[in-house]
């Protein structure tokens, strides 16, 4: 057994100790029992966005609006990423409108926008709607691979 990793849960942001080779594994959360790493991106917001950018996996935020056509037509592709990813990396969806306090403070000036966490900071940032292989090759390219 490997050493365990430590996991934000999506929905209450408890960190969970959770052995590698298990990540697949639907883990559940030691808290709130809600599944640590769902197959589908999960909301992310102002009083959670801390915890979440602990842990051992790397943290994928699109940050997005209702009103963005973009935004909009990219979200099947994001949720298309977040199953493929599973286990791998951690794919949050940050409502810009509703979030206008850590937009500005993350630096939002586009939308869409992704930014890739990794141990809490930032390591890469794009703005755009991508076809899934070419964000898939984008997370490749910075060491997050399916």
């Amino acid at each position: 057994m490997t050493n365990p990793l430590l996991v934000p849960c999506a929905h209450c942001a408890s960190l969970n100790r959770i052995p590698a080779e298990r990540l697949r594994d639907q883990p559940r959360c030691g808290r709130c029992k809600a599944e640590v790493l769902p197959a589908a991106p999960f909301e992310l917001d102002q009083a959670h966005f801390a915890s979440q950018l602990k842990g051992d996996l790397p943290l994928l935020v699109d940050v997005w609006a209702q009103w963005c056509g973009p935004c909009r037509s990219f979200a099947p592709t994001f949720a298309q990423a977040a199953s493929q990813l599973q286990g791998v990396c951690r794919l949050a969806k940050l409502d810009s409108e509703a979030n206008q306090a850590l937009s500005a403070q993350l630096g939002i000036r586009s939308i869409p926008s992704l930014i890739l966490f990794r141990a809490g900071q930032e390591v890469a940032r794009q703005s755009g709607a991508f076809a899934l292989p070419q964000l898939l090759g984008w997370l490749a390219s910075h060491g997050v691979k399916a």
